[in-house]
């Protein structure tokens, strides 16, 4: 009889230990100590934070813009997983490799969101570039993720962000997978949303088993099933409902030509792996493959391109050009948002109006702010100009670095003081082609898009 029972026993436990879950052995480190928001810092606005129990408890309050309780430390590559519950009449999200910056809106938080939706859309799991590029991976492609979320229940979130790829879980369900390089390192947020005046203040989110990995990441990823969404040379959600267009299809030269060719330039230009690069030549203006243009001319347009310089490297983003003015050697003429290694370039300081030939400057007219973000040697920046009815801004990274009325008497006179004296009505032609110049420097480029105004 004894040795009935043990044999029962060993057979009980053998059973019991099958079905348990495998024992997760990962090296998990908690971001929440379940006691206080030790290591948390509140940005952005006033919405109320606290802890009851083990829970982050975030309220909305009325009068605020958003609020996010950020992590102190900052993060590259990781895997996130958290829970949370949240009122079916709020709007929020997780903030990851995101940032605040002094010169960029004030401070404003801006980066990855993973959308924490209740409403009727249904996009929770979906991520959205905060105060920056809008809607990256909306859910509306995706049903079994938009049904896997509970309105009225706690909710399970995996947010896995290695190199260049991010991809979202809901309670399981493969919700989002994104291949993008803007950001690659910011820290964690917990966003409450602001709300309208008729809306309800000290509606509720709460947040509970907070935990992070961030070594050994390739060994505990999760494959996910879902086509990535990749914004390589492809229009945003938000970009395409804005009217935003491509300017170059990241694979071919369609749509440019050489300034002073018919068809694209068979030397100097290459195109390869989603990059339009311009390669060195000894730093001669338009000696080797010469400028690029646009086939079509613009008038008042909104333009964004990534760049990328070598060290002491020179090229410029010319509109408004009119190809038929300069038939002799240089450039094409037209108005130049200027791209420049400021630290090394001599033309840095060189200029008929102080700092007119640095980076983002209006090119030997106007400079550009000293105080502009310049992301180093060897990474992409984003240079935007718009120009609506006279009025012309050059951006850099997201800040406004300069304006100008063009036609203006304050800019005619800039012009008269300029070497562009000599050609008659310089900068105020109503259309213009594009132009991306060859200054003999090795230069890249990707991303250029345009939105036309005012057609």
């Amino acid at each position: 009889m004894k040795t009935l029972r043990v044999i029962g026993g060993l057979a009980l436990a053998l059973a019991l230990g099958c079905s348990r879950a495998p024992r997760d052995e990962a090296p998990w480190q908690d971001l929440f100590n379940g006691k206080d928001l030790s290591g948390w810092e509140q940005l952005g606005g006033s919405a109320e934070y606290l802890v009851e129990g083990n829970e982050i408890v975030g309220r909305t309050v009325h009068d605020s813009p958003n609020s996010f309780l950020t992590t102190g430390q900052e993060y590259s590559d990781f895997i996130l997983e958290l829970e949370y519950l949240v009122d079916t009449t709020m709007n929020s999200g997780i903030q990851i490799r995101s940032n605040s910056f002094p010169y960029y809106q004030n401070g404003r938080v801006h980066g990855y969101q993973i959308e924490i939706d209740p409403s009727e859309r249904s996009w929770s799991g979906g991520i959205y570039d905060e105060a920056r590029r809008g809607w990256l991976v909306p859910m509306d492609g995706n049903p079994e993720a938009q049904q896997a979320f509970r309105r009225t229940d706690w909710n399970h979130y995996r947010i896995e962000a290695i190199g260049d790829t991010l991809k979202t879980w809901v309670n399981g369900v493969p919700a989002a997978h994104l291949i993008d390089d803007k950001t690659r390192t910011g820290f964690i947020a917990l966003q409450v949303h602001s709300i309208s005046e008729e809306q309800q203040a000290g509606t509720e989110i709460r947040w509970r088993n907070i935990r992070i990995l961030t070594d050994s990441l390739h060994r505990y990823s999760k494959p996910t099933p879902l086509e990535p969404v990749r914004t390589l040379n492809e229009l945003t959600r938000t970009e395409a409902d804005q009217g935003w267009q491509l300017l170059w299809d990241g694979k071919t030269t369609k749509g440019w030509h050489g300034a002073r060719l018919e068809g694209f330039p068979q030397q100097g230009w290459t195109v390869e792996n989603g990059i339009l690069t311009v390669l060195a030549s000894g730093g001669e203006e338009s000696a080797a493959g010469g400028d690029i243009v646009t086939d079509a001319t613009y008038g008042d347009f909104e333009l964004r391109v990534d760049f990328r310089i070598t060290e002491g490297a020179n090229s410029g983003i010319k509109y408004y050009v009119d190809t038929q003015l300069n038939k002799g050697e240089g450039s094409a003429i037209g108005l130049e948002y200027q791209i420049l290694d400021d630290a090394r370039h001599p033309d840095a300081k060189l200029g008929n109006h102080e700092g007119s030939r640095t980076l983002a400057s209006l090119y030997d007219l106007i400079a550009a702010d000293a105080a502009k973000p310049v992301n180093p040697i060897g990474a992409w920046n984003t240079a935007y100009i718009r120009s609506d009815k006279g009025h012309v801004e050059h951006w850099l990274n997201g800040v406004k670095v300069l304006e100008y009325e063009r036609g203006s008497e304050a800019y005619r006179q800039l012009v008269a003081e300029s070497k562009y004296k000599v050609w008659p009505g310089f900068g105020e032609a109503e259309r213009g082609h594009i132009l991306l110049q060859d200054h003999g420097d090795r230069v890249q480029f990707r991303n250029i898009k345009i939105k036309t105004l005012n057609p």
